[in-house]
């Protein structure tokens, strides 16, 4: 083995070029061995900006120790890290969120599959705190050379309507969030899952009605605050935090979280501008400085999975964007190898 592939061997050790799917399918796992990747994201279940037509888990209201199981195992047979689970279906969850009848029913649901992912092997689960999810105004908006990507523009949602029965303001949502996390953290510390939290997207005050409380740097910190456990952390997603209208860099809030061990794994992607208008971009065009963002993670004795997250899609390829989360993953490596050869 070379001097450098030595190198850029210890600190790829530790901080992992990791991919995400909404179905791992045979195809798509060769991919990755292809890029060399090691851990594997699972998002089981579909959206608008990540359509799948089949998804490897049942979607009614809780995941069986079985099925999930059985999801383990065909990654890790097939060579891979299972990494995490990203993200429940809003009907697992919603009426906990809004605080709404059917909550402790739900509630129950989410603990089971909590204890049903822990004793099948699974230790990670994202979530975030959207009641009526991502919200984008473009889905195919032009950029670099053709390419195509999602943009948010805050003027065209001011006429948006109500998406549930009324108005929730923040101090509601924040009473939901606070009962959810003494409801389920003590179960994810029994099973050993650690409960991973995203940002809102877009991080603007309120979309269809209802308050979104992870817009910016103050209420993630406050989340971290409200119920402590050394079980609850942040999904870094890198790319929210760019399109915050924030006087914090970027690089100074992934210090703060990584310093106090709070960041869960990264979604290294960007925007160009930030809210009330932005567009998601290549990695290399978008607003923060990305290796300086990787050096902070690296100092700060970050250890954990990196993944493209949502990327560009390049002229004539599949929806789920395998050029661009092929170009994310290079440019990640090469970051990677520039500050081996730093150090």
């Amino acid at each position: 083995m070379s001097r450098k592939a030595g190198k850029a061997q210890r600190l790829e050790s530790r901080i992992y070029p990791s991919l995400r799917f909404n179905n791992p399918t045979n195809e798509r796992l060769q991919f990755a061995k292809q890029l060399n990747v090691s851990h594997i994201i699972v998002h089981p279940y579909a959206q608008s900006y990540l359509p799948d037509e089949e998804l490897p888990l049942s979607t009614d209201s809780k995941w069986s120790f079985e099925e999930l199981l059985h999801l383990r195992n065909f990654i890790e047979e097939r060579g891979f890290t299972f990494g995490a689970i990203e993200n429940l279906p809003l009907s697992f969850y919603d009426d906990i969120m809004l605080g709404q009848d059917g909550r402790e029913k739900q509630l129950e649901n989410v603990k089971a599959t909590i204890q049903n992912m822990g004793r099948a092997g699974i230790t990670t689960l994202g979530y975030n705190w959207m009641p009526n999810r991502v919200w984008r105004s473009s889905l195919n908006r032009p950029g670099r050379g053709g390419a195509t990507s999602t943009a948010f523009d805050m003027e065209d949602m001011e006429q948006a309507p109500l998406t549930h029965d009324r108005e929730y303001p923040e101090s509601e949502i924040w009473e939901n969030y606070r009962y959810f996390l003494e409801e389920v953290l003590p179960v994810a510390e029994e099973e050993g899952v650690t409960l991973a939290l995203h940002p809102d997207d877009p991080p603007v005050s309120s979309l269809g009605g209802i308050a979104r409380l992870f817009r910016n740097f103050e209420n993630l910190r406050r989340a971290m605050e409200v119920v402590s456990s050394d079980n609850h952390k942040i999904q870094l997603a890198l790319g929210v935090l760019s399109e915050m209208d924030s006087e914090m860099e970027v690089r100074e809030m992934v210090d703060f979280f990584v310093q106090r061990n709070k960041v869960s794994y990264v979604h290294f992607r960007d925007v160009k501008n930030h809210v009330p208008s932005f567009q998601e971009v290549f990695i290399d065009e978008g607003n923060y400085d990305e290796y300086e963002v990787l050096e902070t993670l690296i100092e700060g004795g970050f250890e954990g999975m990196v993944i493209p997250d949502h990327v560009p899609k390049m002229a004539g390829e599949a929806d789920w964007g395998p050029s661009g989360r092929a170009f994310t993953i290079g440019y990640i490596r090469g970051m990677l190898r520039a500050a081996e050869n730093a150090d």
